[in-house]
């Protein structure tokens, strides 16, 4: 008893040491139970993936090949170490043959698909920027029809993923969000995603999944990592202070866009059977005899571009990659365009709002649908664009629709989720 009065009369009189240790190893143990968690969920995809590499295949199959494009700088550096300790496990016990080419400095990615040979599958271990140099260099390639059918994962590795929440179940967990990715990959289910082509006056064409976002809830985003020593307060102090500088924001853009086109019935899965012989002659015989009629050429009508003059805060063209399975009877991109009457107070709240969601939309904006869009800026403009959340010189441009064009592998679960939720 007395060893034990006098413990609490030492840690009284030594109250400021004592509160030190304790917080000390507070903060230690809830850091060795992470790295716990974090074990127990990579030995939990091992070992799923450790199943798929016992399944035999035949003595004349071979093993799938399959080309990780990784950005080591990806994540503040630490992409190379996460995908090396919960991503390489899973793809080498699975029996996946992987060629991993890392990137050394911005827009090798881009060079590399140049000249990339025919693979099973294409991995991209990233952030946003390496995924839309990957796709932008695969759909430059003069043969990327073939190549556009190549199945495309995407494991999350940069601080900003925006196409992970349309194929995967997303978590607060680094280390689960890349297991589950990885996982996905092997059990092959994809999803056909649209892609936006976007060409200047004189260079080539750029592609990216999400959109493009001008205006000055993008250039504030732009500036709010400035103010990190204002902590939870620093997205709004980035709006506020950019609306001391100038106020309205209100940008003059023309839009001229063209119709939807409805979109075609999905092909089946797989090929119909080839119909026996005996058919295939008699309706060779038919052809010959009575050959069918010849329609004559369609004569293409030429495009009928409306004109709209915008006066907005905002302006997003986007694709509808967000809810990826939702079914839809036209083939179109999204123009959305923030109204022009904004308090500074609303600025300031769907500011905050649209950091978390830049896709997010007051009820006042105008939103039209269309297959292909040119915008032309103000003489004298100036400024960037956000490309699937790479900067680039604001011009003008035309955007088209590739409706359907590549091919990503999606996780069960979230397809599941996507179709359950009100369209």
């Amino acid at each position: 008893m007395a060893r034990v009065v006098k413990v609490f009369r030492t840690l009284r009189n030594h109250w400021k040491k004592s509160t030190f240790a304790v917080c000390v190893l507070s903060y230690g143990g809830y850091w060795l139970y992470g790295k716990h968690c974090d074990n127990i969920l990579r030995r939990e995809a091992c070992e799923l993936a450790r199943e798929f590499g016992r399944h035999q295949i035949a003595p004349q199959e071979l093993l799938k090949k399959a080309t990780v494009i990784l950005n080591p700088a990806a994540c503040s550096g630490k992409a190379n170490n996460l995908f090396e300790k919960n991503a390489a496990p899973i793809l080498h016990l699975a029996g996946v043959e992987i060629t991993v080419v890392k990137t050394e400095y911005e827009g090798q990615a881009k060079k590399f698909m140049e000249f990339m040979e025919q693979t099973d599958m294409l991995i991209v271990a990233g952030g946003d920027g390496t995924l839309q140099e990957v796709i932008t260099g695969l759909l430059r390639r003069p043969d990327q029809g073939t190549f556009s059918n190549t199945p495309i994962g995407f494991i999350p590795l940069g601080s900003h993923n925006s196409l992970s929440p349309s194929l995967h179940l997303n978590s607060d967990n680094k280390v689960k969000d890349i297991t589950s990715a990885t996982l996905s990959i092997l059990k092959g289910e994809t999803v056909p995603l649209d892609v936006l082509q976007i060409k200047g006056e004189t260079e080539q064409p750029v592609f990216a999944l999400m959109g493009l976002r001008w205006g000055a809830f993008r250039d504030v985003a732009a500036t709010i990592s400035k103010f990190w020593y204002l902590g939870p307060l620093k997205t709004n102090a980035a709006h506020w202070f950019s609306t001391l500088r100038e106020w309205p924001l209100v940008r003059d853009i023309s839009v001229s866009y063209l119709a939807p086109s409805l979109r075609p019935p999905d092909l089946p899965p797989q090929k119909p059977p080839r119909p026996n012989l005996l058919y295939r002659i008699i309706r060779r015989l038919k052809n010959h005899w009575n050959p069918p009629v010849e329609e004559p050429p369609k004569v293409e009508e030429p495009e009928k571009w409306v004109e709209q003059q915008l006066t907005s805060l905002e302006l997003y063209i986007q694709t509808h990659n967000k809810n990826p399975v939702e079914r839809r009877l036209n083939d179109s991109l999204m123009i959305c365009a923030e109204p022009d009457d904004f308090t500074v107070s609303e600025f300031i709240t769907v500011g905050s709002k649209k950091e978390e969601d830049p896709a997010l939309f007051t009820k006042n904006s105008t939103k039209l649908e269309a297959s292909a869009c040119q915008l032309k800026l103000p003489e004298g403009t100036s400024g960037f664009y956000n490309i699937d959340n790479e900067e680039f010189e604001a011009m003008p441009v035309e955007i088209r629709l590739l409706p359907r064009k590549l091919r990503f592998f999606i996780s069960a679960e979230r397809r599941e989720q996507l179709l359950s939720e009100p369209q």
